[in-house]
Order: structure tokens, then sequence, then C-alpha cells
């Protein structure tokens, strides 16, 4: 074939290929069949010359469409779509020819059928959504695909659902990812067992054909790429690759066809000869030859060489055996060191304001050059690789690439492929401008190829894939180096990385660095890795690049100018490139057999430190003002050391350097230390926030367990093997506080101003009680550890289960293995804390599941210790003791402001044992003395912090005190020892008691001590001791450091030593510092004992107040553990310090004794200078102020507190407080109001009316009502479907276009109402005002500038009082409460009067009454807020007549409005009024004043008086015929048609105002005759014909007795009778009857329906009679619902009996003979139905039984919405959306802010919430499980319905763990939603400009 090939790509077409060039499809398939043919029989040369002639041509094609795609105008050349012909004809040549003559389709099933599926290796790319269960995974890294997921059994596993950022493939199937058990139902079965063999002839054409075709894809590539001098545009190769698209995309289809087809696919990549034969350029055919060229120019632009160019320089190419890298394709390259500069040409001009750029010359060995310069590709597998790094990474490239890692032979060859190209892939991930997409596309790649261990371990050996990793590390960083300015700034010779640089800014190094993180996880790679010193040595000359980077200078003079934010980069580069690889080598150190790998770590740490300290010139002093937070070197160092220890069981010592070293060592992290206290202490102030952020991020949960544990562990260690003397003056020279530490009551402090000394002395001694009580790193087991972290966590705050797993610092590195959430982290967890499961406030806000500490934790585990170090805001340390002191008062431990608990600690490991050395020297002694002193004395700058630390510190004494005082005899018979120093030895237990009577100290020459002095040497006494000036002790801590750092640097004359003691102070002072000291001496007299006694005197306020305990109870010193010490203040502390220094020995105890005998003169008062006066009569005026302030705000918060009772339950029906509206005292004529503006309160008046603030909004809740009981469930699959047809709203609309097809326009629109969507809904909260302060204080709101969540413009504002959310005023109708007395006597006029003066008062013209004929300001208002009315539903929702603009629409949509607030009202009291009462919905109704409204407006409109629907209730109409009318008029709508609330409605509101009660229970009376005689009819229909002709016969025998007119049978037979004559009851035909459920109607079941049809309209009438008389609704049981009602109503005669059983025909009260009336109505309906029988029964009203309204039923598991909805497409644009959402009142699916779906400018949720909710949208964001309201032009995110086993939310489903329906939740979204509270207690609203 080889030869075919040549001769193919040479010599001229030879003549067989006489195949026409646009040959049909079935010359192709003829074609094809030809030459399968030909090349089936055993001798195929001629067959195989054919084929390849026939591919260069048809593949050749393509050529002149690569060359323009070239040039600019390839859009030109192209011409009319040509080279996409030309293209597709290729690929469909190809298609035939792979076929073999057969169909293509049939041919990919026959392939498929040969596949051995065990791999799923589906390839997704970002923002899929993926699934990891890491009870399955095997590496951290393994993900499934959602099918494959829910096909396997994960239940119980941790698992969780997340987003994929860089793309991944599903590792179903491959054992060395996760374990066989979790594989899904597809992928367990190992398969390749039964699949028969691939037939030979299947994938024969496939074999020839495709090595052209991916030839002439990279020859496409080779041609496509342009190397001008600059980079290449992305425009040019987005081109290309467009053009490319089908190619690759059938190159993708082809591996989807199973392993068959990947094998052959594998065989042609990797075939070496193939790519020799085509692709070596030397044929005479021009374009291989130009296309090799560019091939050639491509490599050398990129840096790199190919092997051959090597003659160029005068390099033998070696033999292919005697280099193992030329072996692979690396070629080793002796002399190209030079060219290192080459390549990174382009950074060296990056940054030259940093001086010019240092480069470190890297080892030279060659294999370095090699790794970086030199590629040769051998197989079309490489050099596809090569264009597709070139190409930076194309999307569809790396799919494909990606989809054929399931054939195993092609993942090893494409893995070493890939680390062959490992450098040159840097190289190009520098340059890329989109670096973001292209990491993650690299990532992409290698974490399918690293996270295989076996792979990994196969590369590691056979291509040295560490050293390629680490060199490449290191070049990559080399290109951003700078000088560092740390310490010796001019002749420092350290490098550091300069975090300013693209490359660290944008984290472009993390691919690689991950890439490194995740081969560090094998533990065969990570072997070889501690086993190889070069690696090692290479590896810490990386790590130092980055220590002492982003070095901080103090600012001391002004504010800089410019914030950096490098620091970001500095800890992100920190924690990712050399802390997470740490973690990963640390994890291999756990046994003891791997102690030479932490040997090697830390030698070559140590060599590299030295190196670090050399470089930068450091000798002991750091640099002042000064701190870089990054030091890797001596983290690796302190964690290699302590896990030696630890696991390794090695000797500590063996690792540790000199004494000079480990001085070396301390420095640094100590001056972190001391920096942290100085920006606490607000010192570095000038130097912007961003210092701040530093100090957070280096103690932040994320990196405190790579950097300040490290730290402090690592001076942990220094401090157990340096001198304790040294060290502690260290510490507070450090700190800058030695000048303090005197026993004068004034001193100059050189280094810090007055106000920094005490933070930074509660820094020092916080810092030294922190060194000495934490055991994270010396002792303790992992579980201890992790419980102290969460008890610490927990004491701070309430914390949610996810929060607690965020805030644990766990192990930095996740492929370390130990895993967040693990079974020991759970259990803990129970055993600390307890649950406390999400409540719900009335107010709304949301709570999470919280964890809260168990009442022991507090008890025995608070640590203020741990709390202090883990504490990133200082508020939380607060915080924890806010906390710990309401939990020891309501326990009722201590009652006071406890102090800090003193823990117990667990015990040291023996190696550092050293450690608490530093509590029994000498120099910390003379500190606590020192500072107990002051404290007692009252010096300034001391706080209680500082007593609680010492103390602290003296008890971590006594509980670590080595030998139990052997030498307490010794110390007392050996005077001369302690000649000249402050304490004998160095035993705090012994120096406790040791007095010191004079003191000498240097002080400023104006200090008291300096008086007092001179006035003491008179005194004989005192001369005498005076001479002896040894007794004075002098110290300098300065001098101390300064001797003992000399000892251990001149170890030789040691016997020296003893003898220097420098007498006076050597006081080292800063130059320029002021001289003027003196000396004075102090007579002091006092031990640390005293000094306690003393304090506990202080404390107490008492004299003698301390009494040892032990006097009376000897029992105490037997068990010491009481726990009446273990909390408590100050005095408890000393208490219990005092105990345990007499347990420690008699002496102290009898010293006590003796000190507590001498009565204690009581403590000087101090004088007080006129000066201080000043201050304290300021402080006491200061005082008595804040006193006042309290008072008046303690009254102000409970006035606020009684109206929020009143006003703002919103939920709560308990409190009954009647409205203000309403005065009590019936002596008042008029009702007054109170103006919460202007405070007044007065009568509301024509010329100034008073007003109620109200809400108007559009609602469209009743029309969700069903009259189903089955809820409505969100669909959850394609087969559920919601449709609306059975909502009230749907019914109400067909009902009125029904009427309007066969009535008269203005007759329908009497008949009905409308209102049930769109309807406007009034509320208020109850709170009056003056209409002319609303507009003043408008006004005052439109100037006010500060950003509203209202918009003032719309009319909107929030009551001045309650805050709450309003649009409107709605005017109070000046009239008297009194009135309705005298209005609600009843009279005892007969009905029929009472008929004729409703008629009267109806027909009366509809001015406004006299008093309002002028334009007063009433009516400009009444007339306003009727416009606001309007203007608050969508036109749609008020114009429903044939004709626009008709007056009847207004007058309809008027009594609606009326209308939908009674029926909300009537919802929010549960749909009936069994409960009675004025519910909170009544008490802050405003309905009486919305009537009145209404009711001037209704009046306007008058209805012509024969028309009056009153008539034809009330009279009889002598000639029915005319009735009619003509034909060609439309009849007006027959009464029985009309809806009786409607009717009653429009008679009310037609009436003038205010209605007498007799004239509101004769309309009622009228108006229930004809609701009962519907109810018959409706019966009538429901029964079959022979119930009717029995009931018609029934009642015809009853007819003629004296109730006739009362008794439901007469009635109901006189209906059938009537009606028969029409054709009502004709059946069309035999179908009806199957409809009709053939029920045996009893009596009572009659009675029941009578009586259910009738109670919604009493419901609503006595509502209306509630709200307009003020009358009480009684409550009752729901089966007296409507005897109750009807004699509230008034309905029932007084006189009725309630012995029988009750009848609702009883409530009859018959205005005219009642048969008249009825044949009446009758006849209407029977004329109607001549015509249309069919719409005449539809029209019947039917009986009324709406349910309550509800959202959407959900489902439990969140999952099953997820999974159906975030892969849905939306109908109206057919993509998947990005932010899909779905709607909970229909279930509507919506793109959240789609473009797709926008309508002029109103985005789908915006649009939707107008159409199905008027303007109110509830919406379900799936993928972040959050619902979101809309209301109007405002939105808000409610919160999530949906919590997870800890009762949290995960919104934007980060966490992605499976998430439960929280009933509770939904149920208050519901409740919201119906009583329209939305905009009252969700608080966070904001515009949403119609963009959602």
């Amino acid at each position: 074939m080889a030869a075919a090939a040549a001769a193919a790509v040479g010599g001229p077409q030879p003549p067989q290929a006489e195949v026409p060039a646009p040959g049909l499809a079935l010359d192709k398939a003829a074609t094809a069949a030809h030459l399968k043919a030909a090349l089936s029989r055993p001798d195929n040369r001629a067959g195989a010359e054919e084929l390849q002639a026939l591919l260069e041509r048809v593949l050749s094609a393509e050529r002149p469409l690569a060359a323009a795609a070239d040039g600019e105008e390839a859009a030109a050349a192209g011409g009319g779509g040509g080279p996409g012909a030309a293209e597709e004809e290729a690929l469909e040549w190809c298609k035939c020819l792979l076929a073999g003559g057969g169909g293509y389709d049939e041919f990919c099933a026959a392939v498929r059928a040969y596949d051995p599926a065990a791999l799923c290796g589906l390839v997704w790319t970002a923002n899929f959504v993926a699934y990891r269960c890491r009870t399955c995974g095997i590496s951290p890294c393994m993900s499934l695909c959602a099918e494959c997921f829910h096909q396997g059994d994960h239940t119980g596993h941790d698992f969780n659902m997340f987003r994929s950022q860089a793309g991944g493939a599903c590792d179903c199937g491959d054992s060395n990812v996760m374990r066989e058990s979790g594989f899904c139902k597809r992928h367990q079965i190992k398969s390749s067992s039964n699949i028969p063999c691939v037939p030979k002839d299947l994938l024969m054409m496939s074999e020839f054909v495709l090595p052209r075709f991916i030839f002439c894809l990279i020859q496409y590539l080779r041609e496509g790429y342009n190397e001008p001098a600059d980079v290449p545009s992305e425009k040019d190769l987005n081109k290309v690759l467009q053009l490319l698209e089908p190619q690759i995309s059938f190159l993708e289809d082809l591996t989807k066809m199973g392993g068959a087809m990947r094998s052959v696919l594998t065989q042609v990549l990797t075939n070496q000869q193939n790519y020799k034969d085509l692709t070596s350029g030397l044929g005479e055919n021009a374009c291989a030859r130009k296309s090799h060229e560019k091939y050639l120019i491509a490599l050398k632009s990129s840096g790199l060489t190919y092997p051959e160019d090597k003659l160029v320089y005068g390099i033998q190419e070696p033999s292919a055996g005697a280099s193992t890298l030329a072996v692979q394709g690396f070629a080793s390259a002796a002399g190209t060191l030079g060219q290192l500069d080459s390549s990174d040409e382009e950074d060296q001009d990056g940054s030259q304001g940093l001086g010019k750029r240092k480069r470190v010359k890297l080892s030279s060995n060659t294999k370095d050059q090699s790794i970086m310069d030199v590629l040769k590709h051998k197989s079309f597998l490489e050099e596809l690789l090569f264009w597709t790094i070139k190409y930076e990474f194309p999307q569809k490239m790396v799919t494909f690439l990606l989809n054929m890692l399931p054939d195993q032979e092609y993942k090893v060859a494409f893995t070493k492929t890939f680390v062959q190209h490992y450098a040159f892939i840097m190289k190009t991930l520098k340059k890329s401008h989109e670096s973001d997409t292209m990491s993650n596309r690299i990532v992409h790649i290698s974490v399918q190829l690293f996270s295989n261990e076996e792979l990994a371990r196969q590369v590691t050996e056979e291509c040295q894939l560490l050293d390629i990793m680490v060199t490449v590390l290191l070049y990559m960083m080399e290109s951003c180096l700078i000088k560092s300015e740390l310490q010796d700034e001019e002749n420092s010779l350290h490098v550091v990385v300069n975090c300013g640089e693209a490359l660290l800014k944008n984290n472009t190094y993390w691919p690689l660095v991950s890439d490194f993180i995740n081969i560090l996880s094998h533990q065969s790679v990570a072997k070889r890795f501690l086993e190889d010193h070069g690696l090692l040595v290479t590896w810490m000359n990386f790590v130092s690049f980055f220590q002492g980077m982003n070095l901080n200078k103090r600012e001391l003079n002004e504010h800089v100018e410019f914030e950096s934010q490098t620091y970001y980069a500095a800890f992100a580069a920190e924690l990712e490139a050399c802390a997470q690889p740490m973690w990963g080598l640390l994890s291999h150190c756990k046994v003891r057999e791997t102690q030479e790998y932490t040997r090697n770590v830390v030698r070559y740490c140590l060599e590299a430190l030295q190196d670090w300290f050399d470089a930068i010139n450091f000798v002991d002093e750091p640099a002042p003002n000064q701190v870089t937070f990054h030091l890797p070197l001596h983290r690796y160092y302190a964690m290699f050391l302590s896990k030696a220890v630890k696991c390794q069981e090695l000797d500590l010592d063996s690792v540790l350097p000199d004494q000079e070293m480990l001085m070396k060592l301390m420095i640094h992290p100590l001056q972190i230390q001391a920096s942290l206290a100085e920006i606490h202490s607000n010192m570095w102030v000038r130097n912007g926030l961003q210092i701040k952020g530093q100090a957070m991020t280096y103690v932040q949960s994320h990196f405190c367990n790579s950097m300040i544990d490290p730290d402090i562990y690592l001076l942990q260690v220094c401090a157990s093997r340096l001198d304790p003397d040294y060290f502690i003056s260290s510490v507070f020279e450090r700190f800058k506080v030695v000048d303090l530490l005197t026993m004068a009551s004034q001193h100059q402090n050189t280094v810090l101003d007055a106000e920094h000394e005490r933070s930074m002395l509660e820094g020092a001694l916080t810092f030294l009680v922190i060194l000495l009580s934490l055991r994270l790193h010396l002792g303790m087991s992992d579980d201890e550890i992790l419980r102290a972290e969460m008890v610490a966590q927990l004491c701070m705050n309430d914390r949610t289960h996810s929060s607690l797993l965020d805030l644990i610092p766990e192990n930095p590195n996740p492929k370390s293995g130990i895993i967040p959430g693990s079974y020991s982290f759970e259990s803990v967890l129970s055993a600390v804390a307890d649950f406390k499961a999400p409540v719900f406030e009335p107010g709304g806000s949301m709570q999470q599941g919280m964890y809260t500490p168990k009442a022991e934790v507090w008890d025995h585990e608070f640590d203020p210790v741990m709390v202090i170090l883990r504490t990133v805001y200082r508020r939380d340390v607060q915080s924890a003791m806010d906390r710990y002191t309401a939990f020891l008062k309501q326990s009722g431990k201590f009652p006071g402001n406890p102090w800090p608990p003193y823990k117990k600690r667990t015990p040291l490991h023996p190696s550092y044992k050293g450690l608490m050395r530093l509590l029994h020297c000498k120099t910390l002694h003379i500190v606590l003395f020192t500072l107990l002193y002051k404290i007692l004395m009252d010096h300034q700058n001391l706080s209680e912090h500082v007593l609680c630390m010492v103390l602290y510190l003296i008890e971590l004494g006594l509980e670590n005190s080595a030998e139990e005082e052997s030498d307490e005899e010794a110390s007392a018979c050996g005077p001369e020892r302690c000649h000249d120093s402050w304490f004998p030895g160095s035993n705090l237990v012994s120096n406790m008691r040791h007095f010191i009577n004079y003191v000498r100290v240097r002080v400023p020459e104006t200090a008291p001590e300096v008086k007092r002095d001179s006035l003491a040497s008179t005194s004989s006494d005192s001369l005498g001791s005076l001479q002896n000036s040894g007794t004075a002790q002098v110290f300098s801590l300065v001098a101390e450091r300064r001797k003992k750092f000399q000892e251990i640097i001149n170890r030789s004359n040691s016997e020296a030593n003893q003898v220097v003691r420098p007498k006076t102070s050597s006081k080292w002072s800063a130059p320029g510092s002021a001289p003027q000291l003196t000396t004075a001496i102090l007579e002091i007299k006092e031990s640390i004992l005293s000094l306690l006694i003393k304090l506990h005197h202080k404390l107490s306020g008492k004299q003698n107040s301390y009494y040892p305990p032990w006097l009376d109870d000897i029992e105490i010193l037997i068990q010491p553990e009481i726990p009446k010490y273990s909390h408590g203040d100050g005095i408890t502390a000393v208490e219990r310090i005092l105990l345990k220094a007499a347990l420690q020995s008699r002496m102290n105890k009898r010293i006590i004794e003796e000190i507590c005998r001498k009565v204690t003169p009581p403590v000087p008062p101090k004088k007080i200078t006129a000066a201080e006066k000043k201050t304290l009569d300021k402080e006491e005026r200061r005082q008595k102020a804040r006193e006042r302030q309290q008072k008046l705000l303690a009254e102000f918060a409970s006035r606020q507190k009684s109206f929020m009772e009143t006003a703002m339950d919103v939920d709560s029906p308990e409190s009954d407080i009647p409205m203000e509206i309403t005065t009590a005292e019936p002596q008042v004529s008029e009702a007054v109001y109170d103006c919460v503006i202007c405070g007044q309160s007065g009568p509301s008046s024509e010329d100034r009316p008073t007003g109620l603030v109200v809400l108007l909004q559009a609602s469209s809740v009743l029309g969700q009502c069903r009259d189903n009981i089955e809820p409505k469930k969100l669909p959850i699959s394609e087969e559920e479907q919601i449709y609306p047809w059975d909502t009230c709203a749907a019914v109400h609309d067909v009902r009125l276009s029904l009427l309007q097809r066969y009535f008269k326009d203005s007759s329908c629109l009497l008949a009905v109402s409308i209102g049930w969507e769109g309807g406007v809904y009034v509320q208020t909260c109850g709170h009056t005002l003056h209409i002319d302060c609303h507009k003043s204080y408008m006004e005052s709101l439109r100037n006010d500038q500060v950003l509203q969540g209202f918009s003032v413009d719309k009319g909107e504002f929030t009551c001045p009082l309650c805050r709450q959310f309003a649009n409107s005023v709605l005017p109070c109708y000046p009239g008297s409460n009194v009135e309705n007395n005298l209005w609600q006597r009843p009279s005892n006029k007969s009905i029929h009067d009472l008929i004729k003066e409703v008629e009267e008062l109806q027909g009366r013209p509809g001015a406004f009454p006299v008093s309002m004929s002028s334009e007063t300001n009433l009516s400009k208002e009444m007339e306003s807020v009727m416009k606001d009315i309007k203007n608050t539903t969508q036109k749609k929702y008020r114009d429903y007549s044939k004709t626009p603009g008709s007056p009847d629409n207004d007058f309809l949509f008027m009594y609606s409005v009326a209308r939908t607030n009674l029926e909300l009202e009537l919802i929010h009291r549960g749909g009936n009024l069994c409960s009675g009462g004025a519910s909170t919905a009544g008490k802050r109704s405003c309905l009486n004043q919305l009537f009145h409204v209404l009711a001037l407006h209704m009046r306007l409109y008058s209805i012509d008086s024969e028309y009056n629907p009153w008539r034809k209730l009330t009279q009889l109409l002598e000639e029915m015929s005319s009735q009619l009318g003509n034909e060609e008029q439309q009849p007006e709508v027959p009464i029985l048609y009309h809806d009786v609330t409607s009717l009653l409605l429009i008679q009310i509101l037609m009436m003038p105002q205010p209605l007498h009660k007799d004239h509101f229970t004769c309309i009622v009376k009228v108006l229930f005759t004809l609701l009962y005689t519907q109810g018959l009819v409706a019966l009538s229909v429901k029964c079959n014909e022979e119930d009717r002709s029995a009931w018609k016969h029934t009642g015809t025998l009853k007819k003629n007795t004296c109730d006739a007119e009362k008794s439901y049978e007469v009635l109901l037979s006189f209906v059938i009778s009537e009606l028969s004559k029409g054709k009502l009851y004709h059946e069309e035909g035999t179908q009806e009857c199957a409809t009709i459920i053939p029920v045996a109607w009893s009596p009572e079941s009659m009675e029941k329906y009578l009586q259910d049809f009738c109670l919604p309209f009493l419901r609503i009438t006595s509502l209306l009679q509630h709200h307009l008389f003020g009358e009480d609704l009684p409550s009752c049981q729901e089966e007296e619902e409507f005897s109750v009602l009807s004699s509230c109503l008034g309905l029932l005669p007084t006189f009725y009996q309630t012995e029988h059983p009750f009848i609702s025909a009883s409530c009859l009260d018959w205005p005219v003979p009642a048969f008249d009336i009825i044949s009446q109505w009758c006849f209407e309906i029977n004329s109607f139905t001549e015509r249309h029988a069919e719409q005449g029964k539809a029209l019947l009203i039917q009986e009324s039984k709406w349910k309550l309204p509800h959202l959407l039923q959900l489902p439990e598991n969140y999952n099953t919405i997820f999974q159906y909805y975030h892969r849905k497409t939306c109908s109206v644009c057919t993509k998947v959306p990005k932010d899909p959402a779905v709607c909970l009142v229909c279930g509507t699916f919506v793109c959240l802010k789609g473009l797709c779906c926008k309508q002029q400018s109103y985005c789908e949720c915006v649009l939707h919430s107008q159409n199905c909710g008027a303007g109110t949208g509830i919406f379900l964001l799936i993928n972040a499980s959050v619902i979101i309201i809309i209301r109007g032009h405002r939105f808000c995110l409610w919160g999530s319905v949906y919590l997870d086993a800890h009762g949290e939310e995960d919104r934007d489903l980060r966490r992605g763990k499976p998430l439960y329906i929280c009933k509770e939740r939904y149920k208050v979204l519901e409740q919201q939603w119906i009583s329209h509270t939305f905009d009252h207690i969700n608080k966070r609203w904001g515009p949403h400009y119609n963009g959602l």
C-alpha cells in the first residue's frame, strides 16, 4: 500500500478512475462497491492504486478552498457557496467508500453491533451537569454522567451534583477510577467475552480511506495556519476551524460507532509508516511540499526545533539507541542551551519598570533543554495534537481526541504524546489571549489521563513525566521573576515571582500545577519524586521563587496612593503551587518505612533555606517595617517535621539544624505574628485595606493550615530547642513593647506610639498564650483536632452544616483522601452540637437549619485560645464570649461577666517537652511580675485583657511545672546565688513566693518616682539598704537577648559567659530618641503571690476579700478539680491560681496564709489632678447624656412595639383589636381620624378630607380557584400537562363570551362579574392621613435622592408610621357613626313599601349629593382614587364590551371591584364564615370606604328604568310577547341567567349612601327568591325524565296548601311544568343521558343541593352587611352555616321554630305571587331554548363549588424537577434556556432573562407574570432552586422551598446535595400569595426593568 500511496501522490492521474467528479450517489455507491470487491482479492494492488487516485482527486477538491481561507477574501473566492459544496462532496464520497457500496446508516449500525461497550466514556463540555460519588470514587476526580448515575445504585452514598467547569468524561465502567459496585446497569457486564469477532471486510475500506482523510485534515490545518510577525488573530484561526467543522464532526461520529471503529482509528493515528509516507513532503507534488514547509515554519516559530534541522547547528543526530530521550522523540540537544532566551523573547519587555529582570540560569544539564525545545512528530496523532495546541485547543478537536480514550492502546499512545508536547502546551498557554478557556480545555484532557494511577506510573517511567513537569513549571515561573527587596534591598541576590504579572494574576499556571498535584496523588509516582534527589533540588528551587513574594512595606507618612490587589495572586499561588503539592507528598509519608523520604525533603529544604538567608544577607535583625506572609520553604520544613514526629517516629533532633539556624528560622514567622498585631492595632492603616485583607486571608479557613498553623508550629519547635530567656525577650522585642515593661509609672517607647502600646502588649501576651497552649501539631490526634476546630466555630456562632464544612480547615489538597463530610465529621458533629430545625417567623424571614453547641461543650470544651486563633474578624471573639456569658446566666452557673475559661490541654508529645521551659524562665517571670505590679498600681495602657493573659500564663506555668519542687530547701540555703538576679531559680512555683524589695529603673526626669526617691533617701532605714545596690534589681530585656545571642554564637568561650552580666541597663535606643532618663530606685517589697492577693482585693473592691479556702475545708487540697472555679471572672481566676500554687508546694501554702493574716492597708486612692478631674466631669456628663438617650429610646421602642402589635400581625389571627377608625363612644357624632403625618385628629371633611393608606394591586388569585379537590401537580414528564380549563377564570370567561354571542351586550355586562383575573384588590394598614399631608409627603419623597425600593413617580410610598408599602389613599366619606344606629333600626314597613322605596331611590338622577355639586376637594380625591383603581389593572382586564369605551364597561368594572374584594376576603377566612368574628382581614378592611367611592361613581350611570332588573324581579309584566323584542334585535339576558351576587352589588351600589338597613334586607329577600328559583331550575336539569315527572306529580298535589310558596316540592314541580313547555329538557340524542349519572334523589339530598347552591351568595351578602353596618358575624358549625347566615340576614322569619328539620325554602319571601313570577322568568328561557337548546342548558347557573386557590403541588425530591426541566427546550424559541424557570401558579415553562423570547422589550417572565397573575408572578428558577417573585415593576428573591438533609437552602445548587421539599415553607409562600402580602413581608425589592 505504501508504494501505491507514493505512486498516487507523485504520478499523473491513472486512467482507471473514470468516475465523473460530480458523480451521482448511485455512481458513488457503485464505485465504492467495485473498489471494495477489488480490494478483497488476494492481490489487491490494482484496487489500492485505484482507490488512492480516487481519494487524491476527491479530497484535493478542497485545496483551493483552504487557499482562499488564507486570504481575506475567502467568501469572495468561494463564490456562491462553491467551497461548501466541494466539502460536502468529499464527505459524501468518504461515507460511501467506508460503507463499501452499502448505505452509510446501515454500515454504522453494523459496526455498532461489534461494540464491546465496557466503558461509558461520554465526553462533555463546560456547564454540563454531572455527578460525583465519593463513596464509589477511587480517584477524587471521578465523575458520572446523569444517565449512568441514575442507572446505578447510590442510595445513602455521599454524592453531589455539579456543573462541570472545564468539561469532563464519564468514568462509568473504569475500575481504575471507581469501584465496580457503582457501575450502572449498562456497564456492569464485562461484555468483551460474548461480542463476536469483527468480520475482516466490514472495516477494510476504513483502513484504506481514513489515513488519507486524516492527512487531508492535517494539510488543511497546516495551510490555514498563517504565522505572521505578530500572534495570529483569533479571527483567522476561528475561520479555519469553522470550515473544518464538518470534517471533525465526521471523525467524532466515527468514534461514537464503538470499539471496533475506534481500534481502526487508533491504528491509523498511531501508524508511523503511514505518516512517513504521506507527510514527508519529498514527492513532486507541489501542494504536499508547500504544506510540509509550512509545518516546519510553524515548528520553528514556536521556538521548537525539528530534530532533522539539527544538522544546521552542526550537531550529529545521535543513533537511535544512544539516548533514551531520542527514542521517545525528544532528541538530545546538547548545544541549544544558548537559545533559551529566544523562546521567551516576548516576555523580556514586560515590566521594565522593575529594573532589568534577572534571569536565573537553570541547572544546565542537557535534558532540560531538550524538554523545552525539541519536538519530532512520528504519527498523525502527534501532529494532530500539535495543531490542536497551536490552534489553542478548539472544543471539537478536544472532544474528538477524548472520545477515543476508551480504546486502551490509544489511551497510552495519546498520553505519551501529550507528555511529549507538555512544554509546548505551556508556551502556547502563556501567549494565549484566552488563557481561561484554554486552561479549562487542557485540564479537560489531562485530568482524564493523569487520574489513572497505572497510566501515570507507566508514563513516569517511560517518558520522565516528573522531570518534564517540574522543568516546565520552573521555566514558566522563570519568565516573571524580579529581584527580592526583602531585608537587604541593594545586595539581595534572591529573586521572587512578581505577583503583578498576568501569569500569576490570572492564575494561568493552574492547569500545569493541577496536573502536578494530580500525579503526586498516586503513591508510586510520589515515591519516585521523593527518592529523586535531583528533582527535589529543582522543586525546592521552584518553591524558593515564592519565598518572600509580595513584600509589604509599612507606609509611615501618607496613605498609599494605589492599593495593589496583588495579594490575591500571592495567596493563591502559594496555596496552589506550593502548599497543595506539599500536602500531596505528605499524604504518602504516613508510615515508618517512609522516613527516608522525609529526611530527603528536610535536607534539601534546609539547604534551600540556608541559600535564601545567604541571598538576602540575613544575620539576626529583620529589617524594620517589612513583612511578607509567604514563607513556603519554612512551611515545607515545618510540615515535614510534624509528619516525621507524628507518623514516622523519627527523632526530632536528628532532623533539626544547629542553634544558629534555628534562631534564623524563627525570625520571619515571628515577624508575621508581630505584624498581625500591628495590623490589628491600626499601625498599617496607611497601606490601605488590602493589608487587612492579607492578615485575614492568612488565618482564613482555607489557608490557615498551610500558613499560620505551620508558622506557629515552627515557632513552637524553635522555642522548645532555643534558650527560653532569649526566645521570650525576642518576642517582646519583635512586638515593640520592651520599653513598656518597666516598674516605673512613666516611660518612653522609642519604637511605638503610646496609643498602640496597649494593643501590642495584648498581642504579645496573646501570642505567647497561643504558642504555649496550642497542641495542633504537638500531640493531638486527627479526631481531637477536628473536634477542637468544630467547637471553636460553633462557639462563635450557630452554623449551618455547609458553612461548618467550609470553615473547618481540611487538608487543602483535595486528593489527600481526607474528605470533608466523612464519617468522623458527622459523628463529631453529633457529639458536640444539637440541630435546630429551620423555623418560620411570621415576619417571613427564612431560617436555615442550624447547629448549636451542646451545654456540656460550653461547660468543658469552650476554648478561647482556639477561637482567637481561628477568628478572621475580631468581633467573632466577642460573639463567642457573649454566647458563653449567656449560657452561664441561663444555666445559673455564673451571673456576672465571666472571663474566658481556662481549658486543660491534651498532653504534649515528648519531643516537644522543651516548650514548657518558656514558662519557667526568669525573663518571663520578671515580665509577669512587672505587669501584675503595674496593673495593681493602675499604670496607663493596661487592660483587663492583659491581666487575663498574665493570669493565663501563670496558670499554664503551674499546670506544667516540671519537678515537684525538690529544690525547695536547697534554694533557701543558697542566698549567695541570688545576689544579683531577680529570682532565685527558674521554677515558677518557687519564684512565685520570692519577695523583691527594690528595683532600679530608668525614668524620664518628670516622673513622680524621681521626687519620691529623694524623700526615701533621707529616711534612715532605707538608706542602709540603698548602700547595698545589689539588692535593687536592674533588668533590660534587650541586653538579655543580645547577650544570649552572643552566647549561642560564640560557644567556645563558654566559661566567660558566667561572669558577664551588665549591671546598668545597656538600653538600646533608636538614634535621636530623648536621652534625659535618670535612674531611680523603687521600693516594691512584693512577691507574685502577694500581688495576686492584693489584686483579688482590688477586683472585688473589698478589703481582705481573700481567705484561703483550705483553712475551712482541707478536702480541697486532696481533690482539686472543683467545678465552682471553672467558670467566673477575674476573682475566680485569682482564687483558682492561688489554690493551684498552694497545692504545688507547702511553702506557697504557708506564705499565702501569712500574707492573708497581715491586714493589708487599703490601696492608696489616686490623687486627682485638675486635668484629670476635667476629663472625669466630661465622662460623667457623657454618661448622663447616654442614660437620657437610653430612656428616650426605650420609650420610643415600647411605643413602637405596642403599635406593631396592633398593626403588623399579617399572619396572626388571634389578636383582635378593632380598627382605629370606628370609635366606640356613641356620643360622638362623627368618626374621628388621626393623621399619622401631622398628628392631629379630627373628622374627615369635604374641604380637608382624610384618607386611608391603601395598596391597590391587580390580582388573579380568584381565577385560580378550581372545582376539583385533586391538587394540580407540577408536570415532571412529557406526558403530564396542565390545562387551565377548570379554573374559575376560564369558566367565567367562557360564560361571558357565550352570553355575548346571543344577547344584548349592555345587558350581558350586567349579568356577570369580571375581575376573576386582574381584579383590583384593595388593602390597608389601617392608618389614616390628611390628603394634603400626603401630597407634601410624596413631594419630599420625590426630592429625596436616596434609592428606595419603590418608584415615587408611580405614586408608591411607604406608610409614614408602619412603613408598609402602599400606592394610593382612599378618601373617608364624611359621615357619622351614630347615623348608623338610626339607619339600622328595623322599621315595620311591609316588603311592598320597601320595594317601592328602593325603586324610587334608584331612579333618582345620579348626581353627587347636593353638597358636592361644586367640585370639592373630596370629590376630586374620589375621582383620582377611582382613576388609580382603573389604572391598577391592564386594559384587557377592564374592557369586555363589544363596543369599546361604552359606559357599561365602567359600570361592570366598578361593581366587580367590590365583588373581587369580598370574594378575596372570603378566601382569607378559609372559604366560609363558620369562624365568624371580625377576622384579621376584617380588621384592616377598607370595604366601607371603598363602597362609598364606588357608589358615588356608579350613580353617575343611571340604568333606564325599563332595563333595571329590579322591575323584573318585583313586578309582573303584562304583555310577555313584547318582551321578546324584534327578531333582528338581540334579546336581553333572561333573569334566570343573571349572576345573583352581581345583581346584589348593582342594586346596592345604585342606592344613595349611606344605605338603610331595611332597604338592604329588602334587596336581599327579593334576590333570594331568584336565587332559589335558579337552584330549582338547575336541579331539574340535573335529574332525569322519570324523576322529573314524579316530582311534577307530587308537587301539583300540594299546590293548594297554605304555604305552597314556601315548599320546594311545589315550586320545583311548577318550574318543571313551566320549563317543559320549552325545549330545555329535550335530550339531543342519547349521548346526554350517558353523562348524567342517575342519582337517587332523596328529599335530604335535594335540600342539601339547594343549600349548597345558595350558600356562596349568603356568605358574600353577610360579609357585605358586616362591613356596611358593622354587625358581627356569628360563628357556627359547618352544617348549620346556612341557617345561621339566613337568620343573620333577616331572611328567616323571627317566629320560626327550630324543632323541625331546617328547610331552606322557609326563607323565601315572595314580593309577588310566586307562580306568576316564576312562569314569567321561565318564559324567557323557553323562548331562548326554542332556538338554542344546547346553549340554553349550558348557560343555566350551576352550583358553584369553588375550592380555595392553591399553588401547584411540587414533588418531594428536587432532582425530579431539575432533571426534567434543565434540559427541556422552550416552547417559544425551541432552545434550551440558559436560565430556565417555571411558573408555580400555572406550570408554564419560561426563559428567565432570555433575549430569545423577548416581546416589545418585555422578557418572558415579566410578560408571563402579567398574563398569568396580572403582574404577580411566582417562578421557580430551575438552576438555582430559588423562588423569585415579580410584583409589577419590582422583583425579589424569595428564598427556596427545597432544603437539604440539614435544613439548608442550596442556592445555585453549588453544593449539589439532594434537596427535599419543605412543606412549611411552601405553605408560607402560598399564604403570602393568597393574602397578597408579598409587598409587606419581603424586604429586599429591586426594579427588574422588564429584563427577567
